[in-house]
């Protein structure tokens, strides 16, 4: 974890470039924490070193490209090749079977709604490509999920300026919304499930 720390560190003192660098390892497996990546973000608008549109593009193109990797390392490799190397990048056995649960239970949904969540959307592309999700779904359901995240911790990094360290106090009502959005479109999935039946 102290290495994690390290590395977060030299990440954020490369500006929106350190951005991008740090929001493609978090979706590749890595779990550089988003909620201090992308609130920096927003701090470094804050301290007119960035736009907020290229902070923006810095966290989105990063994320996506982070998970597309993810994505195909999956797919052509399977859970055997994850599971082997995957303790070199940090990833627990635990982490691997949560997301893959979540992803049988949820379906396509899984992708967008588990970037949503933390200790999901880092590894959400792993049962993805292991299910041979088709690839343009996986791509836009993976930007949908990852667009809301990320304006709301850039933005609110924004809000903060000097204290955008505080945005991780915060997170939690994020997830709150989240979880009732998600049982908003279960209920909602299974009522038009059973007008089919």
């Amino acid at each position: 974890m102290h290495l994690l720390t390290v590395m977060t560190n030299a990440i954020l003192g490369l500006g929106v470039f350190g951005v991008f660098i740090g929001m493609f390892l978090e979706s590749a497996y890595i779990p550089v924490p988003s909620e201090i990546i992308l609130p920096f973000a927003g701090y470094l608008v804050y301290r007119h070193h960035a736009s907020f549109t290229s902070a923006m593009v810095a966290s989105l193109l990063g994320g996506l490209l982070g998970a597309i990797v993810s994505y195909w390392v999956a797919r052509w490799g399977g859970r055997a090749l994850v599971e082997r190397y995957g303790r070199y990048v940090f990833i627990r056995a635990h982490e691997m079977n949560r997301a893959e649960s979540w992803f049988q239970r949820h379906g396509d949904g899984a992708v967008f709604f588990g970037r949503l969540l933390p200790g999901i959307r880092t590894f959400i592309s792993l049962p993805a490509g292991v299910a041979e999700m088709p690839f343009g779904r996986f791509v836009i359901f993976t930007f949908l999920g990852a667009l809301p995240w990320t304006v709301l911790f850039v933005y609110v990094g924004y809000v903060l300026g000097q204290h955008w360290r505080n945005v991780s106090s915060l997170s939690h009502y994020f997830l709150i919304v989240v979880i009732l959005a998600l049982a908003s479109w279960v209920v909602t999935s299974w009522k038009k499930r059973k007008k089919r039946l």
